[in-house]
């Protein structure tokens, strides 16, 4: 998929447990900012995937290593006049955040470079974040007139509300030791070592079996929106319906069997 001002590579590995997906933007020459027409795909991009029954994990990078995403395309920001205008545009970035989120899959966002406004929000909506030593992280909007808005939601229950307000209200920019210190990113290695660490993620989760895997991202999303009795009770739904579907079995002898011996 691609237009004059950017691309969108999938590549799938194939291994003998399913599908990794790496899907790959390249805005490089703008440090990956997202506009209309990029929005639009990308979001057509997740959707797609999510449809892949033998998908088991997306990893989900940056072309040219200057950036994750650099924000919002602030050209096509600064031509807006009208609140429809604006509210165009900023569903647009909620609905590739929401076709992340709803990717049944993990998606593990790899990150380097600048993570900025719009791109830090799509991080947020990503499962599991791994960045380079020297990336830098920050929501710039106020200084541009805007407030940042959509999946900066999630930026409370990641970090805390402290931490948030310093992001959004200072907008000043952060770098990777302190946004692993924040709960920001959950690994911060040497940029040469972020394709490892990006693989030992991965392998991680495609040992897990996939309905499991797929079962515990669908719980977590829902304990998100569920007061904690709730909560509780879905996930003995969930535990439930994983013996119905029978996919322990096979590991669990195989478990009991090697104790045996």
């Amino acid at each position: 998929m691609a237009t004059a001002a950017h691309k969108i590579e999938i590549r799938r590995e194939r291994r003998p447990q399913g599908v990794v997906a790496h899907l790959v933007f390249d805005n490089a020459r703008r440090l990956n900012v997202l506009n209309p027409p990029a929005l639009g795909e990308l979001t057509q991009a997740f959707r797609a995937l999510a449809t892949e029954d033998d998908l088991r994990v997306v990893v989900f990078s940056g072309a040219g290593g200057r950036a994750f995403i650099g924000g919002a395309d602030i050209n096509h920001m600064a031509a807006m006049r009208q609140s429809e205008d604006g509210r165009a545009f900023i569903t647009l970035i909620h609905k590739l955040c929401q076709s992340i989120r709803d990717c049944p899959v993990p998606v593990i966002c790899r990150m380097e470079g600048y993570t900025l406004g719009a791109g830090l929000e799509v991080a947020a909506a990503c499962d599991i974040r791994i960045a380079a030593d020297d990336a830098h992280f920050g929501m710039p909007e106020v200084k541009v007139g805007v407030p940042s808005v959509v999946e900066a939601a999630l930026l409370p229950r990641l970090i805390g509300w402290g931490r948030t307000s310093w992001l959004l209200l200072t907008a000043e920019n952060i770098g990777a030791a302190k946004a692993e210190a924040w709960g920001l990113v959950e690994e911060v290695v040497p940029a040469a070592k972020i394709a490892e660490a990006v693989e030992r993620c991965v392998h991680s989760i495609v040992e897990g079996t996939p309905l499991a895997v797929r079962a515990q991202k669908r719980l977590m999303r829902r304990w998100e929106r569920l007061p904690l009795d709730e909560a509780v009770q879905a996930g003995i739904d969930a535990f439930a319906q994983s013996v119905s579907d029978g996919e322990h079995i096979v590991p669990m002898t195989a478990f009991v069997n090697r104790k045996k011996r």
